[in-house]
């Protein structure tokens, strides 16, 4: 009977260690129905990362000379770390980052970069060297090559797993007759799972852990478990010739099912999402009102008409404002904030939830909060008619928006009114059943339209960038499918708000860093030479620049020979080396472009490329200043209830204006900085659930329409193929090359296009195309189109 041991030793016995398929099926006597079982067989052992296939032969994976031992350490308990083997001498550790192509970056620790020059960057592994490492773990590494100038990455191999990031991984499970096993989501995991007899049905009741709806009736027996998406707990990772095990903890339901799609993306990116007994004790424990004595020794401003405004669908408000005009006509601009550290502090369950959250993810359907409901939607939320404490920032800004006073202190407030967008904006462009519903507060909403003016002016002039790009609006079923997309506009309302709380970050900013006081900034760095060169090249085709004139990129000879795209220069290629001691770029660069392409049809992809060369914004214990909006001094301070960083912020600002000293872990920037890298690691985590999540949904709401043709926007262009934005659907895909199929085509790197060797078609960036949605990519969720001919 065909088994993988079989395959592989026999494999393992050929001269060559290798055999193609029609070599297998003769020397294995393979014959009528168990072609197709081989078949499979081979491409699990493919994907499981024990065989190679190049050009349909089968290589066994070579084992690593480091750590031979490891492999059989693994037994059947869950593995959550993997000590460095004795034998596995590495010179740099660090975080592997893998792709789903199979290779990998390696980011050093800080110590390990500051200790080697040569590491400007990210180390390359490439893919048989990742040694059984998964997304995170942390590794050590053994340098091949040093980084060359010209290429900031050095290469190297891993040879030791230090510590494994997860424990646990989401996917399908899969019956077979050879055994089953779980197919991850993360399609950067290329190995199966097997699970073992006895091992597919866990303990629990199932689906008691999904944040919201109900799980279908669980599967009785792992044959009825087919296709259903788990949650798996590996007892043995993948070493050198071993794949990976593990049993089942969760049986989340059918892919399809309302609300898997979400349990799918809280446990791919491993969003705590559970609240511990003890948070929920503590949550459960406090007042539903502010206790009076609470409110004692802070600024009472309950009798002002303060509002809150939202959007119609939010689900906690910690931001209020209020506006009027002073007597020598100067604005008098309040801005309150939940005052989230009166209930949590230092070193309690619920902060130490909070910070591992690190944020609150929102999805269409639902959230997870950073914070209990009990906070987030009560006691903390900026409710109607109800007290609630807040830090407030009292600021006094001239014609001109430029703040000339300011003052912070603890207060009380009272929301007068849970206001949204819609209603704002109606009032503002004169809906009369707005005016009159809202007539007391219409006056306010006037002068809030001004002092936004004014606040913008005062941002624009010293070169802020305002990408004012429409978003995509969607609108969800009660199944949580997608019934439309629709262009979103940002609305005065929107705006002001923006700007206030724009001007209240940065004032509170400003007054603890005069202060001398360590503090929590949120900082944008200036982009690289190379992105900005990138750019440049392919705005000039659209006749735009950035204004900076020739870039400072030097051209060096590292030897004899020429470089190969896309791999490290040999030794001799000539080489394009940044200077950026030599490089200066402002925000106004970028601001004056994009006034240039506003309203073009080129806009929008133009756009999109100045966002793609700019850095991410981050969170640092060093002021390094915020490129984008073109100011020294920046910090986020709105948003307690759903940022821990804001929270942070918070404590020292209330340690300061009290006269005290702050909690020890936010006395000093070198005890702040990693409590900033945790945050901006959780930020980028929910972001890309988030995003994930929505192309899941793009991808549902595409699959009725295959066969269907859309108007689109040639975005970005590759060796590989194109991609495209759907006109008005906000919704990108992929044209394979191979599906440019009406003439010879044939890839100009020089001008980033395909052009026909016969009709002389081109297909370039920025070009508009008719396309016919022609499948779904299973695997990667990804929409294929196909030339509409």
């Amino acid at each position: 009977m065909l088994s993988a041991q079989l395959v592989l030793a026999h494999i393992g016995g050929t001269p060559n260690r290798r055999a193609t398929l029609k070599q297998l099926l003769r020397e294995l006597n393979v014959r009528g129905g168990e072609r197709q079982a081989l078949r499979s067989l081979l491409a699990g052992l493919v994907q499981e990362r024990r065989l190679l296939e190049r050009h349909h032969v089968f290589e066994l994976v070579p084992a690593p000379k480091a750590a031979p031992k490891a492999a059989a350490r693994a037994g059947s308990q869950p593995a959550r770390a993997a000590a460095p083997a004795s034998a596995a001498k590495y010179d740099v550790r660090g975080r592997i980052h893998l792709h789903r192509d199979g290779y990998g970056f390696v980011t050093p620790e800080p110590a390990a970069r500051a200790e080697r020059s040569a590491l400007p960057g990210d180390i390359f592994i490439p893919p048989p060297a990742t040694g059984g490492a998964l997304p995170g773990d942390l590794v050590g590494v053994r340098l091949k090559r040093q980084a060359l100038p010209g290429d900031t990455r050095a290469e190297g191999a891993v040879v030791a797993i230090l510590e494994r990031r997860h424990a646990t991984l989401v996917g399908t499970y899969r019956h077979a007759a050879l055994g089953d096993y779980v197919t991850p989501f993360d399609d950067r995991i290329r190995e199966r799972v097997a699970i073992p007899a006895g091992a597919a049905l866990p303990p629990a009741h199932p689906g008691q852990h999904r944040t919201g709806g109900a799980s279908a009736a669980a599967p009785s027996d792992a044959a009825a478990l087919d296709g259903w998406v788990v949650d798996v707990e590996l007892t043995r990772f993948p070493a050198a010739g071993v794949s990976a095990q593990g049993r089942v903890i969760e049986i989340l339901g059918r892919r399809d099912d309302f609300g898997v799609d979400v349990e799918i993306m809280i446990r791919k990116h491993y969003l705590p999402h559970r609240f511990p007994d003890a948070v929920l004790e503590q949550a459960r424990a406090l007042p539903a009102t502010v206790p009076e004595t609470d409110k004692a020794g802070r600024r009472d401003f309950r009798s002002l008409p303060i509002v809150t405004i939202d959007g119609e669908s939010a689900r906690d408000f910690d931001d209020a404002v209020h506006v009027t005009r002073l007597g020598h006509g100067h604005f008098a601009l309040q801005v309150h904030i939940a005052d989230v550290s009166a209930y949590v502090t230092p070193g309690s369950a619920i902060d130490a939830e909070a910070r591992l959250r690190g944020t609150s993810v929102y999805f269409p359907d639902r959230a997870v909060p950073m914070l209990p409901a009990e906070l987030s939607s009560g006691l903390c939320s900026l409710l109607p008619h109800q007290d609630r404490l807040v830090m407030s920032c009292l600021m006094e800004i001239d014609a001109h928006g430029e703040v000339v006073k300011h003052e912070l202190m603890p207060g009380v407030i009272r929301s007068a009114a849970r206001m949204t967008y819609t209603q704002v904006n109606a009032v503002l462009t004169g809906d009369a059943a707005a005016r009159a519903q809202f007539a007391a507060l219409a006056p306010q909403f006037e002068l809030m339209a001004e002092l936004q003016a004014a606040l913008y002016g005062q941002r624009q002039r010293r070169g802020s960038i305002d990408f004012d790009l429409p978003q995509p609006e969607i609108d969800f079923d009660e199944q949580g499918l997608m019934r439309s997309i629709v262009k979103s506009e940002r609305n005065i309302a929107h705006r002001l708000i923006e700007e206030f709380m724009l001007a209240a970050a940065e004032t509170v900013a400003r007054h603890i860093e005069a202060a001398g006081w360590a503090s929590v900034y949120r900082i944008h760095e200036p982009p690289d030479v190379k992105k900005i060169a990138e750019f440049e090249a392919i705005a000039a085709r659209f006749g735009y620049s950035l204004g900076l004139g020739p870039l400072p990129i030097q051209r060096m000879r590292v030897g004899g020979g020429t470089q190969r795209r896309g791999r490290a220069p040999r030794r001799g290629a000539t080489v394009e080396v940044p200077q950026p001691a030599k490089f200066k770029i402002s925000p106004r660069n970028y601001q004056k472009l994009a006034a240039q392409i506003a309203g073009k049809p080129e806009e929008r992809m133009l756009s999109f490329l100045m966002l793609r060369s700019l850095k991410q914004a981050r969170y640092s214990a060093n002021n390094e200043g915020h490129f984008a909006l073109a100011t020294a001094c920046y910090t986020h301070f709105t948003s307690p209830i759903r940022r821990y960083p804001d929270l942070m912020l918070h404590r020292i600002l209330k340690a300061l204006l009290a006269g005290m000293k702050p909690p020890p872990e936010l006395a000093a920037a070198p005890l702040l900085e990693p409590l900033c890298r945790d945050a901006s690691v959780a930020e980028r985590r929910a972001e890309d659930a988030e995003r994930e999540l929505m192309e899941w949904k793009k991808v549902r709401f595409m699959e009725p329409r295959l066969g269907e043709i859309f108007d689109a926007l040639i975005i970005h262009v590759t060796r590989q193929g194109l991609f495209v934005e759907l006109d008005g659907l906000f919704i990108e895909g992929f044209i394979p090359a191979s599906s440019l199929d009406d003439d010879v085509y044939h890839f100009r790197d020089a001008t980033q296009e395909w052009v026909g060797e016969r009709k002389k078609r081109r297909f370039r960036l920025g070009a508009t195309m008719a396309v016919l949605a022609d499948r779904i990519d299973p695997v990667r969720q990804q929409i294929h189109f196909a030339p509409a001919q």
